[in-house]
């Protein structure tokens, strides 16, 4: 008898266990501006789901990316490691990018021997699933369901209509609407509310397990695509912007679905959830804002790689607060796997920390003294509150974000001592890193510096504001 219930007792600890475990959502926004959100200050934009996550949670006001582009943006936040490590560098859209690409689009993709969060988390115990944009590669060996992912539907490439497509056969493979592996599927609605109503339903089903969703939505990426009822809602807007705006509002309301869903099951209180985006919002192809920032996607300027940034666990974390360090997506998987009862320690080579005992003012020093981001020759480096930006073609310029979050003043030339030494700490990371696996056509390169040249300023960027209207 007392062994009897020597082992009930211990199979109880474990139901109790892993009922302590906090459910995890990532609600990942795709090409959203870093201004384009209420909580972001946004009076253009109607986003109450959001705005009432952040003010149950924790908004970061220097929440970073790994990259300004889609792609090696989510290779960074899914491994927990810079993606140049595994020389996930040059590549954005597999097949699409250069003429040379699309000879090795096959072997695009995110390398198999790299772990997964929810690799990670299933060893915990937790059932995962991913919905909407994958784009970490179209073969079938680097399929979501081969990375860690219960369940799947979504499309593997990095775009495709909100709308589903009647004519599926000619639509190219990356692009489809897949459930699990192989079963092409088109929704009957908006696509972005059908991601929304697809976690609802792994949410119910696993109600009384924990569980990860990494819930991608396309949304606010071309195509310009809203429902008219939500173009509706924007009366005085016009062109692009008031595209973006329904968009926007079709986003916002998907989350909302997501998160009283999530009260109704009574799961709200003890589940993390993330709100972020891929990279920042581009300017030219969406009408995006990311002031006061300057630079767009693309580039190494704020408005490229600075993102809005939430993370709510009412349990654990205090609500309305800021937290005003930098912080990265890399961060997400040690924060995740300490969270579900993961020992930190055990994973091997990720570049993130686990940020709650950073959030709960337990560790006070910053989490990051500094940050990395690399295209090609491109670097940008982030040391404290100073930024340097190497380019192939010009002089390196260096920023204090302390007192010029617009990057406004370069002070390369009154700080050469300070340039001599982080350009020495960039050389030292670079050694670092892998060679890159895919060598694209360098006038990619030449088009990203276009970019941040012609979104140079704040001023450039609302100067050109009226013709986003117009479009």
């Amino acid at each position: 008898m007392r062994i009897l219930f020597i082992l009930l007792s211990i199979g109880l600890y474990h139901i109790s266990a892993a009922q302590e475990q906090p459910n995890i959502i990532i609600l990942f926004a795709d090409d959203a501006g870093y201004a384009d959100f209420g909580f972001q200050g946004s009076t253009e934009m109607k986003t109450p789901n959001l705005d009432k996550l952040a003010q149950q949670g924790v908004t970061f006001t220097q929440g970073y990316v790994t990259d300004a582009t889609c792609g090696p943006s989510r290779a960074g936040l899914i491994t927990g490691k810079y993606q140049q490590r595994f020389g996930y560098e040059e590549i954005n859209v597999p097949g699409y990018m250069s003429e040379n690409s699309k000879f090795l689009a096959d072997d695009m993709g995110l390398p198999l021997d790299q772990v997964t969060i929810a690799d990670c988390l299933k060893k915990l115990g937790y059932k995962t699933a991913m919905y909407g944009k994958w784009h970490l590669g179209d073969a079938d060996r680097f399929h979501p369901t081969k990375r860690g992912f219960d369940e799947f539907y979504g499309f593997r490439g990095g775009a495709r209509s909100y709308f589903g497509y009647e004519e599926v056969s000619s639509a190219h493979h990356d692009t489809k609407m897949e459930r699990g592996f192989g079963n092409f599927e088109e929704p009957q609605r908006y696509v972005t509310d059908a991601l929304a109503d697809e976690a609802i339903a792994f949410m119910r089903k696993n109600k009384k397990n924990p569980f990860f969703i990494y819930l991608a939505f396309n949304a606010v990426h071309t195509p310009m695509e809203a429902t008219e009822e939500d173009m509706n809602a924007f009366p005085d807007l016009t062109g692009k912007r008031k595209e973006l705006a329904a968009m926007t509002l079709a986003l916002d309301r998907a989350c909302g679905k997501v998160l009283n869903k999530l009260k109704e099951l009574g799961l709200d209180k003890n589940t993390i959830v993330v709100f972020s985006n891929d990279n920042g919002g581009p300017t030219d192809k969406n009408a995006s804002l990311n002031l006061p920032l300057s630079g767009t996607k693309s580039n190494h300027l704020e408005g490229g790689i600075r993102v809005p940034f939430v993370i709510s666990w009412p349990k654990e974390l205090k609500k309305g607060s800021r937290y005003n360090y930098p912080i990265s997506t890399l961060d997400l998987l040690p924060t995740f796997y300490a969270a579900g009862g993961g020992n930190v320690s055990e994973l091997k080579d990720v570049d993130g920390v686990n940020l709650i005992p950073y959030i709960n003012n337990e560790i006070k020093e910053r989490p990051h003294q500094t940050l990395f981001w690399k295209k090609e020759v491109r670097l940008a480096f982030r040391e404290g509150d100073w930024k340097l930006i190497r380019f192939a073609d010009r002089p390196a310029e260096l920023y204090d974000l302390s007192t010029d979050i617009g990057e406004q003043t370069d002070l390369a030339t009154t700080h050469p001592e300070r340039v001599k030494s982080m350009f020495k700490k960039m050389f030292e990371w670079e050694s670092t890193l892998e060679r890159p696996l895919w060598m694209l056509k360098r006038s990619f390169e030449n088009y990203d510096i276009e970019r941040m040249d012609r979104y140079r300023s704040p001023e450039l960027i609302k100067n050109e504001i009226p013709s986003l209207l117009k479009d």
